[in-house]
């Protein structure tokens, strides 16, 4: 049985304030725990208009605060900015305050112009996420002290303050050198929007080896994958997603400025068109097949919904509404119930 949750960009759509944009990913988060969905998870975007939330952390905070039931998650807080431990005590911190709810997704991020304005670098986006990664996991770890000694990280013996393992924590990975290395940590991948499921089913063939030869368990990972979901019963509706997104992501993705000379534009609006041939976008019948056959194509069974495509918020209230309805255990126990 797979899970399901929503992914959220906080983006700033047309004729909206990016304050506005904040204070939708919140109503949203209410609205999808309304719906019977699992969880939120809140993406971390610097200086562009794709995404307002500069702190996955500290917007699940605020998410955790905001509702009662469902899972929190960051997809991603962006560790090439961040001191490891840094990060491990936010996670900490908000496990010990939601026992069981905070979900820490992290990575690698791009070479953007965040690296250089927070102390960071292009060479430990490059070359550092891997002691990164390995220091954040031994925080989160539950050991009493913490000691580093790295090339990039030089961390004397502390205690590790709140204790605990501040949750589970996934790896985002487009790559198989990142799905080795986080299959190497027995840690669970989160998988994004913009490959094929075969390219997916290499990362988890990928993280498997690595995962199995170090002693883990790779049946016991909950893998993440995310998903442009909306049911659309009307054409227009898919034209409003195809006309938002793309203004979206062309406005916005625009605006990254890169460390790294010579990275060529993107047809943004090609990329969308074949996302909403790819995704779950469609009649409802059609939303629910194409994510159940991702699922069983990759064995990725909790799948991040990215919702908020056309950008109206009514609009998006009632894709949240409608997905509820298609995927909770609670819409699915109502309709057995109702049909026997």
């Amino acid at each position: 049985m797979s899970a399901h949750d929503l992914f959220l960009l906080g983006g700033v759509f047309p004729g909206i304030a990016p304050a506005a944009a904040l204070r939708r990913v919140v109503s949203y988060a209410r609205q999808a725990e309304a719906a019977g969905l699992d969880g939120v998870w809140t993406a971390e975007h610097h200086f562009i208009e794709y995404g307002a939330s500069p702190s996955a952390t500290l917007m699940a905070a605020h998410l955790l605060a905001a509702t009662e039931r469902i899972q929190i998650g960051t997809a991603v807080a962006v560790l090439s900015n961040r001191h490891p431990v840094a990060l491990g005590e936010e996670a900490a911190t908000l496990d010990a305050l939601a026992p069981g709810r905070f979900r820490l997704g992290v990575g690698r991020g791009g070479p953007w112009i965040d690296l250089d304005v927070f102390g960071s670098s292009l060479d430990r986006y490059e070359r550092g996420f891997d002691e990164g990664l390995a220091l954040l996991t031994r925080w989160l770890s539950g050991d009493a002290e913490v000691a580093h000694s790295g090339e990039f990280f030089d961390v004397l013996p502390v205690r590790v303050m709140p204790p605990g393992a501040g949750g589970p924590l996934w790896v985002a990975a487009t790559g198989e050198g990142t799905a080795r290395l986080a299959g190497r940590l027995g840690l669970p991948l989160l998988l994004g929007m913009h490959a094929e499921d075969d390219d997916h089913v290499a990362l988890v063939n990928a993280w498997r080896h690595e995962a199995e030869a170090a002693g883990f368990d790779p049946d016991a990972a909950e893998h993440v994958s995310t998903h442009l979901a909306q049911v659309a019963e009307r054409p227009a509706t898919v034209d409003l997603l195809r006309t938002s997104l793309t203004e979206l992501l062309t406005r916005g993705v625009g605006q990254y400025v890169s460390l790294k000379p010579g990275r060529g534009a993107r047809d943004h609006a090609a990329y969308v068109d074949w996302m909403i041939e790819r995704h779950a976008v469609g009649p409802a019948d059609h939303v629910a097949e194409r994510l159940a056959a991702s699922a069983e194509k990759t064995g990725v069974r909790r799948q991040l919904l990215m919702v908020e495509g056309t950008g109206d918020p009514e609009a998006v209230g009632d894709n949240i509404a409608a997905l509820g309805a298609l995927l909770s255990g609670t819409a699915g126990t109502a309709a057995a119930a109702a049909s026997t």
